[in-house]
């Protein structure tokens, strides 16, 4: 009598990470430059460093964003969302752009106004060493979001990073604007350093909707990694097994990828499921966080090729045995690239 097998503990799944924790220092971080270059505007009334204040409102609700999304992107699968929430991400990356836009605005608005209608500036050299604390404050915190988020390939960590790290320019970009109004007298050059910071918020608010967009629509793992699973998967390939139609996506901190597996079709159904068991652990120990999803063909059916327009190419036993012989390129020279024509038919 056959038996139902006991259910397995899921092996190939995308862990979920909480990384909430750098979301938190994010928060205090902008409570703390806030508080900083308030002062330092209310000190000198310079409009530059009131921008500079303004972009660290920004920040602060940019990092309560943040915290949103990270802790929805750490929830696990559930009935209504079998690949789990990390796309949560992209949401946050969005709204970090939109309120970048927000903050340029008024920066720039603010900027006109004292442009036309110059004003001294008082305090300088106080003024500049809180702003000076609130930018080192900014810098160190940006490192460590930058670096968390490469680590755990985390958009919404990167992009606050980079948006911290913008921050730390703008106030550069501050300090020196005021210091050349105390240096030359100019008063006009604080608004008109001003104005260069929101067009360079614009920028950075523009880049990071780029990259939530793509984010949102499967952008395919990076070129470095679709050639690592390429690499794994031609370990495995023989006179018998072949492989195509490998494609791959990004979501959030997670990625899937999926391939066909092509075998002769007087296989077993064990044997074939035993191979693509070994094929995909060997993927998900060289390659971090990837779902791979294999699917099963008998190398013999034409309906087997000609899938897809676009795929990373894997090499074929002949391709493997021409490059030992040093007669075909690498891989690498193809990366990427959709297929234009029908794969060759295996006989």
């Amino acid at each position: 009598m056959p038996t139902t097998p006991p259910p397995a503990t899921p092996t190939n799944g995308p862990a979920t990470r909480n990384l909430t924790r750098f979301a938190y220092l994010s928060i205090a971080a902008a409570i703390v430059t806030i508080a900083l270059k308030v002062f330092a505007w209310q000190l000198t009334g310079s409009v530059g460093l009131l921008s500079d204040a303004a972009e660290s409102v920004v920040n602060l609700v940019a990092a309560v964003a943040v915290l949103i999304a990270l802790r929805v992107a750490a929830m696990p699968p559930d009935k209504n969302h079998h690949f789990g929430h990390s796309k949560a991400e992209y949401f946050s990356a969005a709204l970090e752009g939109q309120m970048i836009f927000i903050a340029a605005v008024v920066i720039m608005w603010s900027s006109v106004d004292r442009f036309l209608n110059p004003q001294p500036i008082e305090n300088v050299g106080v003024g500049l060493g809180i702003s000076v604390a609130a930018s080192a404050v900014n810098g160190v915190v940006a490192l460590v979001l930058l670096r968390a988020g490469r680590r755990y390939r985390s958009l919404t960590l990167v992009a606050d990073g980079k948006h911290l790290m913008t921050d730390v320019w703008t106030s550069v970009g501050v300090i020196v604007g005021v210091l050349l109004v105390a240096l030359t007298g100019v008063e006009r050059l604080d608004p008109v350093v001003a104005f260069l910071v929101g067009v360079n918020i614009v920028v950075t608010g523009w880049k990071l909707l780029q990259q939530s967009v793509e984010g949102l629509m499967d952008i395919a793992m990076s070129k470095d990694d679709n050639k690592a699973i390429a690499e794994v998967l031609s370990g495995f390939v023989s006179e018998e097994v072949h492989f195509h139609a490998l494609r791959t996506r990004v979501s959030g901190h997670h990625r899937f990828a999926e391939v066909h597996v092509l075998v002769p079709g007087a296989w077993s159904v064990q044997r074939g499921h035993d191979l693509m068991e070994d094929v995909e652990a060997a993927v998900h120990r060289a390659v971090e966080d990837v779902t791979l999803t294999c699917h099963l063909e008998p190398s013999e059916d034409p309906r087997a090729y000609g899938d897809y327009t676009a795929e990373f190419p894997i090499p074929t036993h002949a391709d493997i045995v021409a490059t030992a012989n040093g007669t075909r390129h690498d891989i690498e020279d193809h990366a990427g690239a959709p297929r234009e024509t029908e794969p060759k038919r295996r006989p």
